[in-house]
């Protein structure tokens, strides 16, 4: 049954190919050149007359046509206007919020669904002409009964069906890419694909987009780089959400904000600085910043503001991959090529085997002719392929966790080309990074590290004395049965005991003491540090490679 299921999506799609004229795009593609017999010999093919519209806009029609994640792809390509032709580009672009609408008519049968009473019972106001469009849902204007604007977001009608349809077309793509392509274990194209459900069957959660706004809208409470709209929590249900409304310039529209005497560099600037904060300090960021999402608040023109809006995609890391990308940054930005080599030897992400001084000479081929230049002197569509082109040689695998993060990367470079070709990404970012390794490496971080556990050590700390006494109490239960021990294991034992119990003892003291504030400061990072050295000592040696340790 999935397989018929599957034969008969495949055959929908090549139908709205067709129908949009867009097969000779398909078959003259190198993967698809042995199957061009397919398309001729299909009976939809004979004698049809192809569409005169423009390519781009067959192309925009038919992703609108085929469902929500084909538009999702459009979106996310449209980002990169500087690596599309100039008729795609402009067409793409309308997928970011001018999607065909649903009817007004089925937005009020959404609502009444939602609320269990008609829109005008819910709202002061509402308007059923959508305000704009999008894959995954739709925005329409509203008013409160306490008079205050709000935008109303509710889901496309059976939205999560069409992209669970497509998603399994997905899967059976990227299970015959890693049984059949030669590159398949390598770019894990399954693990790919679940990320990618994963997120956007969130995003048919409003609930949960609407939790996303309310962390991001703390993250940023009063900073000048950002503004988050207020959540308003009563009328948000999982197909229904409502948020204040902002007013400010679509990103997009570069005419109006250049009329208004905007500083650019200052706003691209900012962009890089909000998605390091996001990333690094908060782990926390938006993973959806295409330009129909962006607006910017020029009151202040000389500097401006961002305003964000749809936060279904947002992303995270584990904190292992976080530190790891926050050093290959930094050793990037010192050009540091033997250290960005010895990372990804260290994090596992190329084969052990791999010789660290060959990963980097091909790091430093790819990423010194691209150093301190502006984006406008920069191919990023050269650089991918030659990055494409190094992995494949080390056998690096790609890693799917981090797949949002690097989409999110691409977009903002994108759209700080748009706004300010001059940027210098790395200048920009360098100094962001830099503030956050400090603060998790510096003794403050350790102390605050300490003081978070603090609950956790002191807990172990008071289970100490019955976890000795049933040790004592089982030995003199088997009392003849158990070896005697030889002395001198017996006294390195008690030794990392007393070193491991006054190891903790000292680091609880010293946090205590910096927590409290006491005077002098260093007295409390002394006694910590004293701490954390008998700590050390007193943690039991590792087995010696190929012996049996002690």
């Amino acid at each position: 049954m999935k397989r018929l299921r599957l034969l008969l999506r495949l055959l929908a799609i090549q139908r709205v190919l067709v129908r949009h004229g867009l097969d000779e795009l398909i078959v003259s593609a190198h993967l698809f050149r042995p199957l061009r017999f397919v398309f001729y010999l299909w009976p939809p093919n004979w004698g049809r007359k192809r569409s005169s519209a423009p390519r781009g806009q067959r192309i925009r029609e038919a992703l609108e046509e085929l469902g929500p994640i084909y538009v999702k792809f459009g979106q996310s390509v449209s980002t990169r206007q500087d690596l599309l032709p100039d008729d795609i580009g402009a067409e793409l672009a309308k997928l970011q919020d001018q999607v065909p609408p649903f009817s007004g008519a089925l937005a009020l049968q959404a609502i009444e669904a939602a609320y269990g009473q008609p829109a005008d019972t819910v709202f002061a106001e509402f308007n059923p002409e959508a305000l704009a469009a999008a894959s995954i849902a739709q925005v329409h204007v509203a008013k409160l009964h306490t008079g205050l604007e709000v935008i109303v977001k509710i889901l496309r009608p059976n939205v999560q069906r069409d992209i669970e349809r497509d998603i399994e077309i997905l899967y059976f793509i990227a299970d015959m890419a890693q049984r059949y392509w030669a590159d398949g274990r390598r770019l894990r194209p399954i693990e790919v694909v679940g990320e990618y459900e994963k997120t956007v069957l969130n995003e048919l959660d409003l609930m949960r987009e609407a939790a996303n706004a309310a962390q991001l809208r703390r993250n940023f409470n009063g900073s000048p780089l950002i503004y988050v709209p207020e959540v308003y929590w009563d009328y948000c249900r999982t197909q229904v959400m409502v948020m204040e409304r902002i007013h400010g310039v679509p990103i997009s529209d570069m005419d109006s904000l250049r009329r208004a005497g905007t500083n650019f560099r200052k706003l691209a600037a900012n962009g890089v600085e909000i998605f390091f904060t996001q990333v690094f300090r908060d782990n926390f960021f938006h993973a959806d910043m295409h330009p129909g999402n962006i607006f910017v608040d020029i009151h202040d023109p000389a500097n401006p503001r961002y305003a964000a809006v749809d936060f279904g995609i947002v992303g995270t890391l584990e904190d292992g991959d976080r530190r790891y990308l926050a050093e290959n940054f930094l050793a990037f930005f010192k050009r540091d090529y033997h250290r960005v080599a010895q990372l990804h030897l260290n994090s596992g992400w190329v084969p052990a085997n791999t010789r660290v001084d060959e990963l980097e000479a091909a790091v430093r081929t790819v990423c010194e002719p691209i150093f301190n230049k502006p984006l406008k002197d920069i191919s990023f569509g050269q650089v991918l392929l030659r990055l494409f082109q190094v992995a494949r040689r080390f056998d690096m695998e790609i890693q799917p966790q981090l797949m949002l993060l690097q989409k999110t990367l691409v977009q903002i470079e994108g759209l700080g080309r748009e706004l300010y070709p001059e940027l210098d990404l790395w200048e920009t970012g360098q100094p962001v990074l830099q503030k956050w390794m400090s603060a998790q490496t510096g003794p403050k971080a350790t102390a605050e590290r300490v003081w978070r556990d603090l609950p956790e050590v002191r807990y172990v700390l008071e289970r100490l004395p019955t976890v000795a006494r049933r040790l004592v109490d089982q030995v003199l239960a088997s009392e003849g049965k158990l070896p005697i021990p030889d002395r001198q294991v017996m006294y390195r034992r008690e030794r990392r005991q007393y070193l491991v119990i006054g190891g903790a003892a000292g680091l609880i003291a010293g946090a205590l003491l910096v927590g409290l504030g006491a005077q002098p400061e260093w007295i409390g990072w002394v006694v910590g540090a004293i701490g954390l050295i008998a700590l050390t000592r007193g943690r039991p040696k590792p087995p010696l490679a190929g012996g049996r340790g002690r």
